[in-house]
């Protein structure tokens, strides 16, 4: 059973799952993170924990830029171009 503090039990709604297997996400959580009809959300196992992550535009822009190459630096695409070359340079000799 996992432990809960007392500023998470504040921060706690709860909700039922139907017959259906659907969540209803209370409106207080939806207003708070922009979830809308036809949000799409992703559910992450986390040790006994379960995070619901809606998949929103805000979401996903807080990712822009963290996959960008530095300066210098070759893209894993680029280096399995040279890979495959060498390769191929190394079958073509053979």
């Amino acid at each position: 059973m996992p432990f809960f503090s007392m500023h998470d039990r504040q921060n706690m709604n709860t909700a039922y799952v139907t017959s259906k297997g659907q969540l209803v996400v209370p409106s207080r959580i939806r207003r708070r993170f922009g979830i809308k009809p036809g949000t799409r959300i992703n559910f992450v196992e986390e040790g006994d924990r379960i995070i619901f992550q809606p998949v929103t535009r805000e979401y996903i822009n807080s990712f822009c830029g963290i996959f960008k190459q530095k300066p210098g630096e070759k893209s894993v695409v680029q280096e399995l171009i040279e890979e495959r070359r060498a390769e191929k340079a190394k079958e073509d000799r053979e």
